[in-house]
């Protein structure tokens, strides 16, 4: 059965599944030892059946109230839960390397996404990820930034996976910078020359991504990484080597197996601990006050009696229906241009917007804001056909509809495999196109991206993008859109078949 769950929440489909809420009833028997009783009894079962069809009626809507305040908790909470769950993973080492870190320290990755990356569905081949995972209860946190010769991005997310900041491109400079991340109960001195980052909870992630323009560019970027230096504040004044993490076989996990492997119990105690040292916002008021009602919140201690006797068939139930409710829920945010649709505003900026924000931590954890990034996908062609290997495909840019960007913004067109959300290997190893490719325009400006499985004529060689032999998706990334981008008024590509 869990097995079951995790497919269907991993792959992000729209499910339909009937829940059926366990309701409780009793019979009373009613007896007579007289037959000059008998009216009477009669009676007295009629009034006591109908009393307790009251109960079991009374007593049904109050599961089903129960149970839809366990799923709006599980909903509000899940992004929380689910960031612990990948911060004790990427943490669990002892050193870091490029892919863990200890708590508060860099993870830089030291290459770009093959055919052969499947740890991480629908990479990007733009840039270069470093992260930190932050942990503010006990000191607070410096980053040294380096000035950049290219797009390098800070997004800084709170505990609930909204985003908190963008430094860097895009958002405050690009010139060399040394911020102080503080948590929600700090109260020291912020040291001269330093920008303090106020964060509202103690757990935090940072994302940094920076422009690499391949397998060559390599090296420009490990040399920026080596300038991207994170520190505890005590450790930054005092002088030192940062501290060794700590490795637990027990973390060794899928951080969404493991999430979705915990029972009501273990779930709840988790998300009231971290609630705990990483309080809700002001705006989440009126959802944490609901929930106190089956004593979810920071201070509360879960009970899991509360639930019922059916309370495991009930919660798997829940897990099964989940993410297409959530998609229903969250499906007014999506945005069609064309045959390419995304999610749009307000992603990593989520407010109350709960079913989204889970949502996204299903299946696009740690997003951009649409200021910052467009993730269009498309996967059919013009006449409503999905995308396929067996024939071939012109993408189609008209002169004045290129993709729009702020200055240091940049896009491409990247290519899936359909069945597995991974690149796909070719002789040539092109995962996508971007506005950096050697690209030859049409006389009138336009541009033709060639979608095929086999290689085309010399002529369009340079513009080939190649597919899998079967179903094939693309992603139109845009990084620092410009209005028009995300406001409608620019048209997105065609896709032709053209055999």
């Amino acid at each position: 059965m869990k097995t079951r769950i995790f497919s269907m929440l991993l792959i992000i489909v729209m499910i339909f599944a009937t829940v059926g809420m366990a309701g409780y009833g009793s019979s009373a028997d009613s007896t007579t030892d007289s037959a000059t009783e008998t009216a009477s009894a009669a009676d007295g079962e009629d009034s006591a059946a109908a009393g307790d069809s009251d109960t079991a009626a009374d007593t049904d809507a109050e599961t089903d109230e129960t149970w839809e305040l366990v799923r709006d908790a599980y909903v509000y909470t899940f992004p929380l839960v689910l960031e612990y769950a990948t911060m004790e993973k990427m943490t669990n080492t002892v050193t870091a390397t490029s892919v863990q870190a200890p708590v508060n320290q860099f993870i830089h990755a030291a290459s770009l996404a093959t055919a052969d990356s499947t740890d991480v569905v629908t990479p990007n081949v733009d840039t270069v990820y470093s992260q930190v995972w932050l942990d503010l209860s006990e000191d607070a946190v410096v980053i040294e930034k380096p000035a950049a010769d290219r797009y390098c991005s800070i997004e800084v997310m709170d505990a609930y996976t909204n985003c908190v900041a963008i430094l860097g491109t895009g958002g405050d400079t690009s010139d060399a910078c040394t911020y102080l991340f503080t948590g929600p109960d700090y109260n020291g001195e912020i040291p001269d020359g330093m920008t303090q980052v106020s964060m509202p909870t103690n757990m935090g992630w940072i994302i940094v991504r920076t422009l690499c323009e391949g397998t060559e560019d390599l090296e420009n970027v490990a040399a920026i990484q080596s300038e991207l230096n994170a520190y505890t504040l005590t450790l930054y004044q005092e002088g030192g080597e940062p501290a060794e993490g700590t490795y637990d076989e027990d973390k060794n996990y899928t951080p969404l197996n493991y999430v979705l492997s915990l029972s009501p119990a273990e779930y709840f105690t988790l998300a009231n601990d971290l609630m705990n040292e990483n309080p809700p916002a002001a705006e989440d008021a009126n959802a944490i006050a609901s929930f106190a009602e089956i004593n979810v919140g920071p201070g509360l201690t879960f009970d899991a009696g509360l639930l019922g006797s059916d309370s495991s068939e009930n919660w798997t139930s829940m897990l099964t229906s989940l993410t297409a409710e959530l998609s229903e829920e969250a499906a007014g945010f999506i945005v069609q241009n064309g045959i390419w649709s995304f999610y749009g505003y307000p992603i990593a900026e989520f407010g109350t917007e709960y079913a989204y924000r889970a949502l996204i931590a299903l299946g696009g954890f740690g997003a951009n804001p649409v200021s910052m990034a467009m993730y269009l996908k498309g996967n059919m062609d013009e006449d409503g056909n999905q995308l396929s290997g067996g024939h071939s495909y012109v993408l189609h840019f008209e002169a004045d509809a290129l993709p729009p960007v702020e200055e240091d913004g940049f896009w491409s067109v990247t290519v899936y495999d359909s069945e597995t959300d991974a690149l796909i290997d070719n002789a040539i190893d092109r995962y996508c196109i971007n506005d950096r490719s050697e690209l030859q325009y049409n006389e009138d400006g336009s541009l033709d991206i060639y979608l095929q499985a086999e290689e085309p004529e010399e002529d369009q060689l340079s513009n080939w993008l190649p597919v899998s032999e079967g179903t094939f998706h693309l992603m139109l990334r845009i990084y620092l859109p410009a209005e028009e981008a995300s406001d409608g008024t620019w048209s997105a590509p065609t896709i032709t078949m053209v055999e």
